[in-house]
């Protein structure tokens, strides 16, 4: 990267930057059926053939975005490419400076309310990406309104509805998608839907069929949809054929974070610490891997009782203390993990959940949530967790048997932890 493209820095103060498979990712695939872009919030990846990431040419196209926005910072139509390209990159690469840089194309167009659907669709997606999550929907529903047809539109309001554990809408968002994009479409984001509300068995039929239809045979939607298909295994109780799939979607798409960082996941929930640290530390250099893959091979190594943990755990010390020193306020999910489940501040780490409870509401950080709360003895703080689950019906073979000690736990009914 040359200097001409360092990003901006975002802004510090009592800002929640969106991580990397830590609340919404991005994973976009061509539909061919639809004859629209999927473009689906998912947990830490960017295929988008169309992108600056495609291979070769990333570094000109970026370039020449960068450029052409600098030139002209008032002209809207330099500052959108330049605006989606370091988004999608700051996804992509784990960065989130890239963020800053996004919402730096737009700033002068920030209170605007004259916008044409990709500024208010960008907008909003920058919005969210510092957790305000609301009025982020808020412009992607001005976006929808002037351009209806646009899928990715509607599968970003459908992913911040399922953040903000609002299942009714999400429900309208796919018959909405069923109507204007038919049901083929549709039936994933309901197959979504299916797993996020206790049903994964039948969601595991539907993607399984979409996986299998001729429409969606390029790379790219076979990617998005096994990692969903994959998801619904793992929510399902069948690790083993969650496993299987991802270990084949990483073989054919080795640069695919969302999957690889789901695979070595799982592979550490199994306790299959070796393959957890192969699969997470797939870079010689581990200063190039995404925070998420390195707090994965930390929790590797340690169940392994590695040596190699001390040189890890120095590298995830070193960069949390650099965010730190950047008065960076972000709830990242592999801060929790390296405050709760590797155990470095558990205190902390229960109050940053409940912060973040606040903000977004996903599996991941509900079990992060309860481990924290049994570890202190403090049950009736992750209550809000257990309403939640009530509300949707989600559970999981993690998460489930947490909310069962939650409230076994002695302090759950007022008792001596």
């Amino acid at each position: 990267m040359d200097k001409s493209q360092t990003p901006e820095k975002a802004p510090t103060q009592a800002v929640f930057l969106l991580g990397i498979a830590w609340g919404l990712g991005v994973l976009a695939a061509a539909s061919p059926a639809a004859a629209q872009e999927r473009f689906l919030p998912a947990a830490s990846a960017v295929v988008l053939s169309t992108s600056v990431h495609a291979q070769g040419g990333r570094q000109a196209a970026l370039r020449s975005l960068d450029l052409a926005w600098r030139s002209q910072p008032q002209d809207l139509n330099a500052a959108l490419p330049y605006a989606r390209a370091v988004f999608t990159l700051g996804l992509n690469e784990g960065d989130l400076r890239w963020f800053g840089s996004a919402k730096a194309a737009l700033a002068p167009w920030w209170t605007a309310a004259d916008l044409p659907a990709e500024g208010y669709f960008l907008r909003g997606l920058i919005k969210q990406g510092f957790h305000a999550f609301d009025v982020g929907l808020q412009d992607i529903d001005r976006a929808i309104a002037l351009e209806p047809r646009r899928a990715e539109f509607w599968s970003w309001r459908f992913a911040l509805h399922l953040l903000l554990a609002d299942m009714a809408s999400a429900r309208q968002d796919t018959d909405e998608m069923a109507r204007l994009f038919g049901s083929q479409e549709a039936d994933v984001y309901r197959a979504v839907l299916l797993y996020r509300t206790g049903q994964p068995l039948p969601a595991v039929q539907m993607l399984t069929r979409a996986m299998r239809s001729p429409d969606n045979q390029d790379a790219s939607s076979q990617d998005w949809l096994g990692f969903h298909l994959g998801e619904a295994h793992r929510v399902a109780g069948q690790p083993v054929q969650a496993i299987a799939l991802w270990g084949q979607r990483l073989k054919a798409s080795p640069q695919s974070h969302l999957i690889r960082l789901s695979l070595a996941e799982l592979f550490n929930q199994q306790g299959q610490y070796a393959q957890a640290k192969t699969t997470a530390l797939y870079k010689a250099d581990i200063g190039s891997l995404t925070d998420a893959l390195l707090m994965q091979a930390l929790l590797a190594s340690r169940g392994l009782k590695d040596p190699d943990e001390a040189r890890l755990a120095s590298q995830m010390t070193a960069r949390l203390q650099s965010q730190a020193l950047r008065q960076e306020s972000l709830i990242e999910r592999p801060k929790l993990i390296h405050q709760i489940a590797y155990g470095q501040d558990v205190a902390a780490g229960l109050a940053l959940s409940i912060e973040n409870w606040r903000l977004q509401k996903e599996p991941p950080d509900a079990v992060l949530f309860v481990q924290a709360a049994l570890a202190l003895g403090q049950a009736r703080a992750a209550e809000p967790v257990l309403a939640w689950a009530k509300k949707t019906g989600y559970t999981d073979p993690q998460l489930g048997p947490l909310m069962q000690e939650l409230q076994l736990h002695p302090s759950w009914t007022g008792g001596r932890p």
